[in-house]
């Protein structure tokens, strides 16, 4: 899939005096059914995360709290995209390198998922992840 697929999608923000609302409902403000959330936190200073792509697992990121930098890679084109609202989220569609960087002290990075956690779907190594990109063009 291409980068132009990536996307920052804005989420329904329910504002009240006593604290604001937002919800995620399957295939209704992200494009996929959720099979499973996962979050990231307390990341040391100038750690990163990321570094893999996915053959066919959809994510949609969101920064819970904080904030942090997303590199999108497509093998051809390259897409940064600062994360700092809870009611925005990245969606990162399959083939797409992702590297996190810049987290802020006390960031919380929450991601919803496609399926369940499968070490298959990975490609660790970006040489690998070109190799199948070209591949499949």
């Amino acid at each position: 899939m291409p980068l132009e697929d990536c996307k920052l999608i804005e989420l329904p923000k329910i504002n009240d005096p006593q604290g604001n609302l937002t919800f995620v409902e399957n295939n209704s403000q992200i494009p996929f059914e959720i099979q499973r959330v996962y979050y990231v936190y307390d990341v040391p200073g100038g750690a990163e995360r990321g570094g893999h792509a996915h053959k066919g697992l959809h994510q949609f990121i969101v920064a819970m709290s904080g904030s942090f930098d997303i590199t999108l890679d497509d093998g051809q084109n390259k897409r940064k995209f600062h994360l700092a609202r809870s009611y925005y989220g990245l969606y990162v569609c399959p083939m797409i390198w992702r590297e996190i960087d810049n987290f802020s002290s006390g960031s919380v990075l929450m991601c919803l998922a496609s399926n369940k956690y499968s070490e298959e779907d990975y490609y660790r190594k970006y040489e690998d992840f070109m190799r199948a990109r070209w591949a499949a063009a």
